[in-house]
């Protein structure tokens, strides 16, 4: 199951995300594609809104993974970029961080590949002219339960 949609500015991004955030209830692997600058931390700032976050999101880059608890919902942000190997993630204690009641957001997943939990929900963001394309594709029953919420709330659009 796939969805796409057009954001056209960091407004609509964040405002996608807090959307996203909603139709995940908290919960889920999401791994987080594009390249430098595409928005995947901006993406994660609208999912935190959801939850009540309103402070700074930064990523983080050196830290690797920053946990949010926001009431009953524990949100990890990571962002493997830096990471040199995935058993990194293991000396760090992130194994911990991966449990059924979780919500994992995680940028650059390919350099945690082999030892990160199968992603529910892969979003892609590209840069195009009129802004961001988000890309979602559902890897598990969750994920397409996540993207019919999702669809409810902001109806998907074909391009």
């Amino acid at each position: 199951m796939n969805a796409s949609y057009i954001l056209h500015d960091e407004t609509e991004q964040i405002a996608f995300g807090k959307a996203l955030g909603q139709a995940l209830e908290g919960r889920g692997q999401v791994h987080l594609q594009g390249e430098l600058g595409a928005g995947k931390t901006t993406l994660a700032r609208g999912v935190l809104r959801a939850y009540g976050h309103q402070g700074a999101v930064k990523s983080p880059t050196y830290t690797l993974v920053e946990p949010y608890q926001l009431g009953s919902i524990q949100v990890n942000h990571f962002d493997l970029y830096r990471l040199g190997d995935p058993e990194e993630l293991e000396f760090i204690g992130a194994r911990d961080l991966f449990e059924d009641n979780s919500l994992n957001l995680i940028e650059w997943p390919v350099r945690g590949q082999g030892w990160l939990p199968a992603a529910d929900l892969v979003i892609v963001l590209c840069v195009i002219d009129a802004g961001r394309e988000a890309r979602l594709t559902a890897n598990s029953p969750l994920g397409e339960n996540v993207l019919a919420r999702l669809d409810a709330l902001v109806p998907a659009q074909s391009c």
